[in-house]
């Protein structure tokens, strides 16, 4: 999974106010739940020093996600009063947590985004209006995503309507429509739910190479609530253990890799050196995320350790210790590597944490 979705968080300078918070919709009163919820993150964000502009802009965009109905959360961002990201979160967190300090606690915020599928969904459903005496229409939306995020930061849809006498030739538009959509997200899985005999017609018109990408659900779709994902009850169904292709085949290089002791490594200690060189193309990290240490950073992003004796060592000023999280997605980030996350029962990595390196250096163990 690539981590550029974070770079905003990144352009600003530290310290940082994070902020992750339970803005579900499918409570009672949930405008009284957000705004009590708002005065303790303040109060706690105040408490650990933040300053009062940037205490001002959290509170300000905490629960201000309305338009998503249902259950879900919030991570926020910022610095020197200025908001560096907002994202819902598929899933609201276990408990409101609000922290001021050097580095952003980024970690949970990226784990929800994974696995990062790209797809494409559309459903198909006849509309009948015989107090009009009107023909019987077939309606169909289109949207694409990458699950699990869209989940509650779902794409456009894209509503169409016609006779459904003339599907046969509109699910020739819709094909191509979708073949484009595909073509342009790099769509994984093609999900289609509705009308079974629209819906043989549509994967029919599909081109042929796609048509492996195709899964089909039962349900029109039309169940969502605000704010949420065309399909999202069934597109769970659906990517549930599954990882994305791209992360797949990191697993699998990785696996492979051990094996040949060449290029890849595991435990706290090598993901740390290999980082300090740059030297990380991807971070595998098994779920629970759970790592055993604490981290040592300086001002950049290479400047990561086990102890403040290692900075020390490197002539590194100003470092101090920060909860590991935040001090690996930093340096993931701003080196431009990527984070894998994969279950721990899939491929257990000592200390949860293993590497793919993008290169090795002659006389430097591995």
């Amino acid at each position: 999974m690539e981590l550029t979705f974070l770079d905003p968080v990144y352009a600003r300078p530290g310290p940082y106010a994070c902020a992750y918070l339970d803005t579900s919709r499918d409570v009672r009163n949930p405008e009284a739940a957000i705004r009590l919820r708002r005065r303790h993150l303040r109060e706690d964000l105040a408490q650990q020093g933040a300053d009062n502009a940037t205490v001002a802009v959290v509170s300000d965009v905490a629960g201000t996600d309305r338009e998503v109905s249902g259950r879900h959360g919030q991570a926020i961002f910022a610095s020197h009063g200025h908001v560096a990201l907002v994202e819902e979160l598929p899933d609201p967190p276990a408990h409101d947590a609000a922290r001021f300090s050097a580095l952003p606690d980024v970690m949970p915020l990226a784990v929800q985004h994974a696995p990062d599928i790209p797809y494409a969904a559309a459903t198909m459903h006849r509309v009948a209006r015989p107090e009009t005496g009107a023909p019987e229409e077939l309606e169909v939306d289109i949207q694409t995503g990458r699950w699990p995020s869209s989940t509650v930061a779902p794409g456009t849809r894209h509503h169409r309507s016609g006779p459904a006498a003339r599907w046969p030739h509109g699910a020739a538009e819709v094909a191509g429509e979708l073949a484009e959509l595909v073509h342009r997200t790099h769509a994984e899985v093609i999900v289609l739910s509705g009308d079974a005999w629209a819906l043989n017609v549509l994967v029919n018109r599909i081109p042929g190479p796609l048509r492996e990408r195709v899964v089909t659900v039962a349900g029109d779709g039309h169940t969502a609530g605000e704010g949420r994902a065309l399909l999202e009850q069934e597109l769970s169904e659906v990517f549930r253990g599954r990882m994305s292709e791209r992360d797949q085949a990191r697993v699998e290089t990785f696996r492979a890799r051990r094996t040949q002791h060449a290029d890849a490594v595991e435990g706290m200690p090598a993901v740390v050196a290999a980082l300090q060189r740059a030297q990380a193309g991807a971070l595998l990290l098994n779920t629970p995320v759970d790592p055993p240490v604490r981290l040592w950073v300086g001002s950049e992003p290479t400047q990561i350790a086990l102890s403040a004796a290692d900075l020390e060592s490197f002539g590194v000023l100003g470092f101090q210790e920060v909860p590991p999280g935040a001090a690996l997605i930093r340096a993931l980030v701003r080196t431009g590597a990527e984070l894998v996350v994969v279950p721990r029962e899939e491929l257990p990595l000592e200390d949860g944490v293993g590497v793919l390196l993008r290169y090795t250096e002659p006389g430097v163990p591995l």
